[in-house]
């Protein structure tokens, strides 16, 4: 936490086994904290592990043993994507919230606020999502081109991503 703060970080590649703490509530933190491109790397492979890093918004899950190649790629890759979304949202961007049915989307902040004046922190992939239906009112959106805008990964089979972040 401390290092996110007194640094610009673009990516956090991390473990989901780690000394005191689990990866898995770390990486909550991390996305309520911080817009940081987040990868795990670990000897966990089994479905349920990596749902739930999905789930909780890391932008890859990679199992050991595992190809350093590959894992620079990846990474290279992801923030690439990342980098540019925010890039191009930002220039574009001249509004800083969007309001509708009593709820405002606060662009500066990447929070929704309620109706009752509460603020919710969102999660990036949540976050551009909301900004994409926001930018993009009554228009409808297929899965690949919400995964497209919430993460920059192409929709593969069986990717529940879009699923569960708009359930939320």
């Amino acid at each position: 936490h401390q290092i996110l703060s007194e640094y610009d970080i673009n990516l956090v590649i991390m473990d989901i086994n780690l000394p005191g703490k689990n990866g898995l509530l770390l990486a909550r933190e991390l996305r309520e904290q911080a817009n940081v491109a987040l990868m795990f790397l670990t000897g966990r492979d089994n479905e349920v592990d990596k749902i739930l890093g999905l789930e909780i918004g890391a932008d890859d899950y990679i199992t050991k043993p595992f190809n350093p190649r590959e894992l620079t790629i990846r990474a290279r890759n992801l923030l690439s994507r990342t980098m540019n979304l925010g890039t191009v949202s930002e220039e574009r961007r001249s509004v800083e919230s969007y309001k509708f049915n009593g709820w405002e989307l606060d662009i500066n902040s990447r929070s929704l606020i309620g109706p009752d004046g509460e603020q919710y922190k969102l999660p990036r992939s949540e976050f551009r999502a909301m900004l994409h239906f926001c930018e993009n009112p009554g228009k409808i959106q297929s899965r690949a081109e919400l995964l497209k805008k919430m993460t920059g990964r192409e929709l593969k089979p069986h990717d529940r991503t879009v699923d569960v972040t708009i359930r939320r």
